[in-house]
């Protein structure tokens, strides 16, 4: 790793190289204290990790006072870490006392307007941190794309002016955590990533949350990769995957399941970081022991998949062959959508703002005032999640989706999709359409 190299780039890369998959929890809690143990547990956890520091709902939304409030009267009731409460120094102080080569942390804010947060975080000398004009723009309220683009060029400018840019990872692939066809998660996580660098930042990641279809999924980390090599040349970057962001099963034993899928969906993808969630997900903040025993168990069934694979390779074993990328275009969609995005031409942030003014961006479900909200997704007979309806967007329904409107049960039913097949199937049963 050279000087012009962050840690968390380089932490990644090395894991990556020794053959294991770095996983990560999304972690925050409010006092210092209990944020410094709850990242030496994650750092001590039987798994190659990196820190997160998640801050809170008050400071995301910049409700200051509320946040300062909250941390001097009821702060074990904050659901994430106040950072500008706390001040620079402190935050600094915590991060030179846990961080290391060894362990990069990560602080993650989930705001549109990101340039306080992303100043306090460079002086705190954070390692990295993620997010995206589109991404923590259109589900995260009704502040205008417009100002979210202009507030994230600042700060990527802002980041990518200090000795060393910390890390930033984009966040749409994750899109409103499901319901949203892959080939949008792919196109926007790349598009987020084409306006990092052109704003100066030199380590990327590129994110994509795991949905329905295994097979599905496989072939979306493939189309994100060669269209993330294409469009980041010479530029640092790899893949985090996310476990699914959706409704989440209430039962342990469908959320392990789901959990240890979502590690087997990463190393046969080749995801270099998988971000976690835990049992807990479902009923609340999860301790500190959750999250230390969700990153072991994703540590385990990813090096279970991994031996499963080389196995595989050398004809011995079958169990690694138990899914298989689908091949429906996913690549060629997705290179569509960035491709008519981009068209136009001049700056990344211009053709995202035209891209939504004109619908051939179009994220379904989102009922923000910027997205036009006329494309819909369904999944299929085979599990598969997909177009029902396009809108304005470059992009083919399938042949079979109905024409009706999608109804509220309908679309509860969809959102339960992934709850009721792991809480209900057992765990060698075949993947495919819920039952």
């Amino acid at each position: 790793m050279d000087g012009t190299t962050d840690r968390f780039t380089g932490f990644v890369r090395r894991a990556h190289d020794a053959g294991h998959l770095v996983v990560q929890p999304r972690m925050g809690f409010g006092e210092l204290h209990r944020m410094r143990a709850g990242l030496r547990a994650v750092r001590d956890a039987d798994a190659t990790t990196v820190g997160t520091v998640t801050l809170d709902s008050y400071t995301r939304c910049h409700e200051d006072g509320a946040a300062l409030r909250a941390l001097r009267e009821r702060p074990a009731d904050l659901n994430g870490f106040p950072l500008l409460a706390h001040g620079v120094p402190a935050v600094r102080t915590l991060l030179q006392e846990v961080a290391s080569a060894g362990f990069p942390v990560q602080i993650r804010h989930g705001t549109p307007r990101p340039v306080r947060l992303l100043r306090a975080m460079a002086e705190a000398d954070a390692d990295a941190t993620e997010g995206g004009p589109v991404s923590y723009c259109l589900p995260y309220g009704r502040v205008p794309l417009a100002r979210a683009v202009a507030e994230w060029s600042a700060g990527c400018e802002l980041l990518a002016a200090r000795p060393v840019p910390p890390h930033l990872e984009t966040f749409g692939g994750c899109m409103l955590g499901q319901l949203c066809p892959p080939s949008l998660l792919v196109a926007l996580s790349v598009l987020e990533a084409v306006f990092f660098r052109e704003h100066g930042l030199r380590g990327i990641s590129l994110s994509y949350a795991q949905q329905v279809h295994p097979g599905q999924d496989l072939e979306a980390l493939a189309a994100l990769r060669r269209l993330a090599d294409e469009r980041l040349s010479g530029t640092a970057h790899h893949l985090v995957l996310y476990t699914f962001m959706g409704v989440f099963p209430r039962t342990g034993r469908g959320s392990r399941r789901l959990l240890a899928d979502s590690a087997r969906l990463a190393v046969r993808g080749g995801a270099e970081r998988l971000v976690v969630k835990t049992p807990a997900e479902a009923h609340r903040i999860p301790t500190v022991g959750e999250n230390v025993a969700a990153l072991a168990h994703a540590a385990r069934a990813a090096e279970a998949e991994a031996e499963a694979a080389a196995e595989a390779a050398a004809g011995s074993a079958e169990g690694a062959a138990r899914w298989s990328p689908t091949e429906s275009g996913l690549y060629e969609e997705a290179r569509t959508l960035v491709d008519a995005v981009l068209e136009p031409g001049g700056t990344v942030g211009a053709c995202l703002l035209r891209a939504f003014a004109r619908g051939i961006l179009d994220v379904p479900y989102c009922l923000h005032p910027d997205n036009a909200n006329r494309s819909r997704a369904t999944i299929d007979a085979t599990g598969a999640l997909g177009w029902s309806r396009a809108g304005g967007m470059p992009v083919t329904p399938a042949p079979t989706a109905a024409a009706a409107p999608v109804t509220a049960g309908q679309l509860t039913e969809l959102l339960g999709f992934n709850r009721r097949r792991y809480d209900g199937r057992s765990p060698d049963a075949p993947y495919g359409r819920a039952s």
